[in-house]
């Protein structure tokens, strides 16, 4: 059984392949869309924010739809021996927001939810109900596969947002309070840890604990309890909790990526998003990398899907060659550091020049914000930094995230 022919079938309807569907529907309003998805809503249950320098004029057009909260007066961190303000503008956005703006733009017959895949070839998608969609072109935007030829640690993260009794006085986000203890939940050592803050109105805030840790467990309650102790020292009372986040993302310290592409490889199959290696290697931040590849596609749309995963499989690999120093920095915070003085690492990066940590997180640092960053007094012992720049890690493999009820693997970035 064969649903009736598509321009282009996308399956994942993350943040990737819903930018991907928008910008193809903008650019070329007469093409068939298929944004084909597993779950009964785009998005999952996410929360994706960004820094307002982040994206072109073009990129800034593409967001424009969504429902956003922003913050023109900058954003906040705070460290145990430094605080500081910086002006850049940030915003937010929820997986809600993001699934009621493609729903209310892309065509009605394009959003195909709680329809899983699977297998996909260069000609269509074959769904799990025995149905087919064919399709000029495919584009495989599903979550990240973890693979023995990826190495790296591990972002582990619980997000809480709530609705409180009394106004939270909150004027800008706060998205690095790391004055929290550094200890990880779970009794195997240390983390780097952090408490992410963004105040959504005057009674809603989001909390959001995160890790950077040696291994991916993910304990829900004591995270869960570790932000109800975090609200009851800021005097936050909730009276109701809105939503929720919850995963396990990889930190990429280094790989074969040239095997990681044969292992994921489907002939014909464009290959985006985070499984084709789309994200920041050591904040697995994927935003702005998102919006450009989208912008990408649908300048490209009149290409065939041969050459269209063609052009994709050498977009990722200069993207895996360009952000090669910051799977150095992630070997440094891994292999260099103990597990809880990561804190200082961090701490040292954001007494840098604001704009250098705008590019940092974009992944677009100058060769003088490398050196920059390197330079000076390390807050890592240097021998231990040289042994760790040829460290490979641990193999980011699927066995790594135990399957149990307190254990997640997110299927996207959060940021």
């Amino acid at each position: 059984m064969s649903d009736a022919q598509f321009d282009v079938a996308i399956v994942g309807g993350g943040l990737a392949g819903g930018l991907i569907a928008l910008a193809l529907h903008r650019a070329r309003p007469e093409f068939r869309i298929a944004l084909i998805e597993a779950g009964k809503t785009i998005g999952g249950n996410h929360r994706w924010s960004w820094f307002d320098s982040d994206l072109s004029v073009a990129g800034r057009a593409l967001l424009h739809g969504f429902r956003q909260t922003g913050w023109d007066s900058g954003y906040d961190v705070e460290f145990p021996t430094h605080r500081r303000t910086l002006k850049t503008a940030y915003r937010s956005m929820a997986s809600h927001e993001f699934h009621e703006g493609l729903l209310r733009d892309l065509p009605k017959d394009a959003v195909m939810l709680g329809r899983k895949a699977a297998a996909l070839d260069a000609r269509g998608v074959d769904l799990e109900d025995g149905s087919r969609i064919d399709a000029r072109a495919v584009i495989d935007c599903r979550s990240f596969q973890p693979s023995e030829h990826l190495y790296g640690g591990w972002q582990v993260f619980l997000g809480r947002h709530m609705r409180l009794a009394q106004p939270h006085g909150l004027e800008r986000p706060t998205i690095m309070d790391a004055t929290v203890d550094q200890v990880a939940p779970h009794g195997n050592g240390g983390a780097y840890r952090f408490v992410y803050v963004l105040p959504l109105g005057a009674h809603d805030v989001f909390v959001e604990d995160t890790y950077y840790a040696d291994d991916p467990q993910l304990d829900r309650s004591a995270l869960s309890s570790r932000i109800d102790a975090y609200t009851r020292e800021h005097g936050w009372d909730d009276t109701a909790i809105v939503g929720h986040e919850a995963g396990v993302l990889p930190v990429l310290t280094g790989g074969d990526f040239a095997a990681y592409q044969r292992e994921i490889a489907v002939p014909g199959v464009t290959i985006a998003g985070a499984r084709g290696g789309f994200t920041h290697p050591l904040t697995s931040y994927t935003m702005c990398v998102a919006v450009e590849n989208a912008l990408a596609i649908a300048e490209e749309a009149d290409l065939s899907g041969q050459q269209l995963a063609a052009m994709f499989e050498a977009r990722a690999r200069k993207h895996w060659r360009k952000t090669g120093y910051y799977r150095l920095l992630a070997r440094l915070l891994f292999f260099a550091a103990k597990p809880e003085r990561r804190v200082k690492v961090f701490q040292r990066f954001y007494t840098l020049r604001e704009g250098l940590i705008e590019r940092f997180y974009a992944a677009r640092s100058k060769p003088l914000d490398k050196m920059r960053v390197l330079s000076g007094k390390p807050p890592v012992p240097i021998p231990a930094a040289m042994v760790a720049m040829f460290k490979r890690g641990k193999p980011l493999k699927s066995g790594s995230v135990k399957d149990s009820p307190q254990t997640d693997i997110s299927t996207e970035t959060k940021a």
